[in-house]
């Protein structure tokens, strides 16, 4: 007989998956012609300029901008396809959720959300599938984990978020929470919950700018139907952010916050997302590792999260348990919760050529805007909701934690290392590297000439006798060294040397990590597993470290021993201003602590005091000679007094100090007007010309079709599944009881090529009835990070897999621009049945939105 699912999140999240598959369109590699081949970006000058949201399709279709990089309303999205001249991008760049406060309370209050079983049953009445289809206007999927359905690693945690049955469940929720509070010594007076007389009242921070607003509206009324008095405190993102992540959680000022995040990259084996989002020590929950806050702790959390991230284990499969550890256990503990995946919609000129589409974060990537131009223009204008915020603050070592600043900084700096915007994986960008490594089994020896900062002694000292290291890895700088600096100032193995010192003294210089404790306290056990550097000739750099991983590339990305973004004599007059004159701070946490000056180099009143530091440095002579004294030798460089002169003249000229090495300079930094502006910068030596970098877009995997016999209890049954896509292909799959949530089998399809098998075996269906089971399938290949989610129900009751016709249950082809799918908005009746899911991978480190 039909059983009736209890998965009541579940079955209808495929209908929406299927929706924003036939919507979702990435297409091959377009042909790019170069509009020259001058050193540098294809256009001339970049000016970034604030739209709000509610006005930029008006302002595009009057040409005031070229491309807008923040998301689109969906309903103002799929008006604005329908305009000639308009090219929309589409990628699954935000995750939208609850980040709930722990702390206990102070006597005579409580905190309901110190109480975990609380914590967990707010999940229940998180309605994912009403919130993604009708504020999100389908143009969403629900979100479960810190891992959307479309990452790559939700092959790994996928059976376990089906058994963990997190659909909308108000019932349940209200049984637990009135469980819970009664134990806590709460009453229910006229259906609101007191606690010693008084009302137990929460405070809700609701993002305004976005979707979020609804969001928040949606949930209060789910949290007021609990018992709860429920306060929304409606605010903007600096106002939040500053409320929620620069506040001792023990104040108690809010006690949940509408998180966005926005993707950066793709990223194919998480280590850096798992733990920014759930794991303390990396200073990313509540207490944010800021000495005298309250701190959120969970010790076996750290453990897992400091396994996966320093590469403690010995293969795939180990590292794959200790990831699946850690998932449940934050799932449980519920600090965070997961809403949607929200689709970004993004749109440009279709004249804009050179777009390249990272499967995470679409055309708001790396390399997008260094190959982009439109024909006959030198200028691209780009705009976004916000150029400044008061949260906004430029610094390489504390700054550029919003994803505003980050849009204009990453196309002025050129990162040694970046994630290849399709695979997913570590490449080389402007450094290049050999691995040579002895793990997971062995260790190499550390030459005795290898050296490491020695905070105590103050300058670079050999290593210890017989020192060992699992890997070691040979970066090769010639790229950077053979060009300059946005001020003119050579690029130099002394800047490399100098950042190196930098982050070491920051952790284990005493004074120094006092004043900067947050930022030492997390980035210490990383620092901890680097055991030696040795310079090798003018370009090139050896690194010993204790990290393994079963892909080499991933070791070479831990083991970059500076992202070199700024030159030397910056870093060294922010470090006076920081730790000797003690004027400015390079953490919000700290300056809100000693009351001083979160520093930024665009701040023109900071950027003075930097150039003031540097005046004083030349007219006294000041040269780190210790800092670029090694064992080995004296690290040369040209002459600092020039230095100092050459970033005095550029403050002079620009009024800022953010200098980097990329392939666009700032010359103009507005934050009253939210304006930016940034020419090409074309030195001679610098590495790369238009199209040397251009991708255009990938091709994902597709679930094109699966099929079976007759299926009936007791007996062996294939299921057949049909694939599309580039590389090695593969399916995983889940059969799933709905009425128990439970997972009956998983594991690998056979097959190969384009054609898999799921088998069944006699003993595998014979204590199942007669029936619907859900049948969960996920197409990877290894050319992309990237998964493809569908669900087909089996019939056990003599039918087969039951399908839609016409269904393809994924990505159908096509250009990666273009319309937006009317089916976004419309949800056939009969795609209740089953349904596919294509989707780009969303993992990685994440900014605040």
């Amino acid at each position: 007989m039909y059983r009736r699912p209890r998965m009541a999140g579940r079955g209808f999240a495929i209908v929406l998956s299927l929706v924003l598959a036939l919507s979702f369109l990435v297409s091959p590699v377009a042909a790019y012609t170069p509009p020259h081949s001058k050193p540098g970006p294809a256009a001339d000058k970049l000016i970034f300029k604030a739209f709000n949201v509610d006005i930029a399709p008006a302002a595009l279709q009057k040409g005031e901008m070229d491309m807008y990089i923040y998301s689109l309303k969906t309903l103002a999205a799929q008006e604005l396809a329908k305009v000639q001249g308009i090219k929309m991008y589409q990628a699954p760049a935000t995750s939208i959720g609850l980040i709930l406060n722990p702390s206990p309370a102070l006597s005579g209050q409580f905190n309901p959300f110190s109480v975990k079983a609380i914590r967990y049953a707010i999940n229940q009445v998180l309605d994912r599938n009403y919130i993604a289809q009708q504020i999100y206007q389908g143009s969403a999927l629900p979100m479960y984990s810190h891992l959307s359905s479309g990452d790559y690693d939700y092959r790994v945690i996928s059976s376990m978020v089906y058994e963990m049955n997190l659909g909308y469940q108000p019932e349940q929720a209200k049984t637990t929470v009135t469980a819970e509070m009664q134990k806590a010594g709460c009453t229910l007076v006229s259906n609101k919950w007191q606690y010693q007389g008084k009302p137990v009242e929460l405070k809700f921070i609701v993002r305004t700018e976005d979707e979020r607003r609804v969001v928040g509206d949606t949930i209060a009324a789910e949290l007021d139907k609990l018992g709860f008095t429920t306060r929304i405190i409606y605010q903007q993102f600096a106002q939040a952010i500053n409320m929620v992540y620069a506040q001792d959680p023990a104040l108690l000022q809010w006690h949940l916050y509408t998180e966005g995040w926005s993707k950066g990259g793709a990223d194919k084996y998480d280590s850096g997302l798992i733990n920014q989002m759930y794991a303390p020590w990396l200073g990313n929950m509540p207490g944010w590792q800021e000495q005298g806050f309250w701190q959120y702790q969970n010790a076996t959390l750290d453990d897992l999260g400091k396994k996966v991230y320093m590469g403690t284990f010995a293969s795939t499969s180990q590292r794959d348990d200790l990831y699946r550890q850690m998932t449940k256990l934050a799932m449980e503990e519920a600090v965070r919760l997961w809403v949607v995946t929200a689709v970004n919609n993004f749109a440009a000129k279709s004249t804009m050529d050179g777009v390249t589409q990272d499967i995470a974060a679409g055309p708001r990537s790396l390399l997008t805007l260094r190959d982009a131009y439109v024909p006959n223009q030198s200028t691209l204008t780009i705009g976004n909701q916000w150029v400044w915020t008061e949260r906004s603050t430029w610094n390489p070592v504390g700054g550029f934690g919003d994803v505003y600043s980050s849009d204009i900084w990453r196309n002025m700096v050129d990162p040694p290392l970046y994630s290849h915007p399709f695979t997913g994986l570590p490449a080389a960008y402007r450094a290049s590297y050999t691995v040579e490594t002895a793990g997971p089994s062995s260790t190499l020896a550390v030459p005795a000439d290898a050296f490491r900062w020695d905070a105590d002694k103050g300058k670079f000292a050999t290593v210890a006798g017989a020192t060992r290291a699992t890997s070691k890895v040979t970066f090769d700088y010639s790229k950077y060294f053979q060009s300059k600096w946005h001020n003119g100032q050579q690029i130099e193995m002394a800047d490399l040397i100098y950042a190196i010192y930098q982050s070491f003294d920051m952790v284990y210089n005493k004074n120094k990590s006092a004043i900067e404790f947050a930022a030492a306290t997390t980035t210490k056990p990383v620092l901890d597993t680097f055991k030696g550097f040795k310079i090798l000739d003018a370009n090139r750099i050896e690194v010993y470290v204790d990290y393994w991983h079963f892909v080499p590339d991933y070791i070479a990305s831990y083991a970059v021993p500076a992202s070199l973004t700024t030159p030397w004599e910056i870093l060294a007059a922010m470090d006076n201003i920081v730790f000797d004159k003690r004027q400015g701070a390079y953490s919000d946490t700290a300056a809100a602590r000693f009351n001083v000056d979160w520093l930024s180099t665009v701040n023109k009143s900071h950027a003075l005091r930097i150039r003031t530091v540097l005046s004083g440095f030349k007219d006294a002579g000041t040269v780190p000679n210790l800092i670029f004294d090694t064992p080995q030798t004296r690290v040369s460089f040209s002459s600092a007094p020039a230095r100092y002169q050459a970033s005095m003249d550029f403050y002079d000229s620009y009024s800022h100090l953010a200098i980097s090495n990329g392939p666009f300079k700032l010359v103009r930094f507005d934050s009253a007007a939210q304006y930016a502006e940034l020419d090409a910068f074309r030195d001679p030596g610098y590495p790369f010309k238009p199209g040397d970098k251009y991708l255009g877009a990938a091709q994902l995997v597709d679930i094109k079709n699966v099929t079976s016999g007759k299926l009936e209890p007791g007996k062996a049954a294939e299921i057949t599944v049909e694939l599309t896509g580039t590389g090695t292909l593969a399916v995983d799959y889940s059969l799933v009881d709905p009425a128990t949530s439970k997972v009956l089998k998983s594991g690998q399809a056979q097959g190969s090529g384009t054609r898999f098998t799921v088998a069944l075996s006699a003993a595998d269906t014979q204590n199942l009835k007669q029936g619907i089971y859900y049948l969960y399938l996920l197409g990877s290949s290894d050319a992309v990070s990237q998964v493809t989610e569908r669900r087909v129900d089996v019939d056990m009751a003599g039918g087969g897999v039951i399908t839609v016709p016409g269904d393809n249950g994924g990505n159908s082809g096509g250009g990666g621009g273009g319309g937006i799918s009317p089916m976004l908005i419309v949800i056939p009746i009969a795609l209740l049945v089953g349904g596919g899911l294509v989707f780009m991978i969303l993992k990685g480190a994440k900014t605040k939105k």
